[in-house]
């Protein structure tokens, strides 16, 4: 019998369902909340709820924390100690690490000469007020957050340097700006998904056409989606620049310009894969690491 523990939320809809299916098919359950857990560094061995961490097959990471914060790179220190010595990770420690930062992630992807929507990362209210006037209409990303949490779009007017200045005093010390983009072909972003590396479907998040954004959380739904080959090449490149990501999704925007990317997800999600494409990637994630680790 392998036993796998699953990092996530203790009640979260996909932590739950990683977790059934592991136990449907190993017999094993373990949900590791990582607030929780028990790094002796004297001895290398971890603990959460009594169980000795070191001695498990294996650890699916599907959330590290409720929401992103810098405390979640704390949390990603502890598994990747666990990995390193010697208890396999899924997905890479180390890949996952720089997707939490949004910075992080987006440097490796324009270095890697990945498209995406014109970026500028600044401290200062004037540079960033000139970014605004430059775009027109900007996009202020936290540079931890998901589902646009935190997100405020900027646009050129008066009150903009005010806007500005009350972003950054909201905790927003660097401040991450992106140009508002149109969408090609109606309110459309894509989340291209990989499983091991290998394309594995692509669901969309339609907006509600209420909110400037896609999010489920502001009204958008799942809808299936078959994309371009060249939308799933450029996708599969932009998740090989981080190295070992057993499971990701990658959310692409079509523009009347060409395809670009905003962001390679550290753990993917499996609602819009299970509603608009009817796969349930907890079992085919389930399934992939006991191949790996058999």
């Amino acid at each position: 019998m392998k036993r796998i523990g699953v990092v996530g939320i203790p009640k979260g809809w996909s932590t739950l369902r990683l977790l059934d299916s592991l136990e449907q098919k190993t017999g094993f359950r373990l949900c590791i909340d990582m607030a929780e857990v028990r790094l002796d560094l004297e001895t290398g061995k971890a603990f959460c709820q009594g169980t000795d961490l070191t001695e498990l097959d294996a650890i699916i990471v599907k959330k590290i924390a409720p929401s992103y914060s810098p405390d979640a790179l704390d949390r990603m220190e502890i598994l990747r100690f666990l990995h390193a010595g010697g208890v396999p990770v899924f997905s890479n420690p180390d890949s996952m690490f720089r997707l939490i930062d949004r910075l992080s992630g987006t440097a490796t992807l324009r270095l890697g000469g990945i498209p995406m929507p014109p970026t500028v990362i600044t401290e200062d209210i004037e540079e960033a007020a000139d970014t605004v006037t430059k775009f027109g209409k900007a996009v202020f990303k936290p540079l931890y957050s998901s589902k646009a949490r935190g997100m405020t779009v900027i646009e050129d007017t008066p009150e903009a340097r005010e806007e500005i200045a009350d972003y950054k005093a909201a905790g927003n010390q660097v401040m991450y700006i992106q140009k508002m983009v149109s969408h090609a072909g109606g309110h459309l972003d894509l989340g291209v998904s990989f499983l091991g590396g290998k394309y594995l479907a692509t669901y969309a998040r339609q907006g509600s056409g209420t909110s400037w954004d896609t999010t489920t959380r502001t009204g958008g739904h799942y809808v299936p989606h078959s994309p371009s080959d060249a939308i799933i090449a450029l996708a599969h490149k932009a998740q090989s620049l981080f190295p070992d990501m057993a499971f990701t999704c990658v959310d692409v925007v079509e523009t009347p310009d060409g395809a670009a990317i905003y962001e390679v997800s550290a753990f993917g999600g499996f609602r819009g894969l299970l509603d608009a494409c009817g796969i349930d990637a907890a079992e085919a994630y389930a399934d992939y690491v006991l191949e790996k680790i058999a």
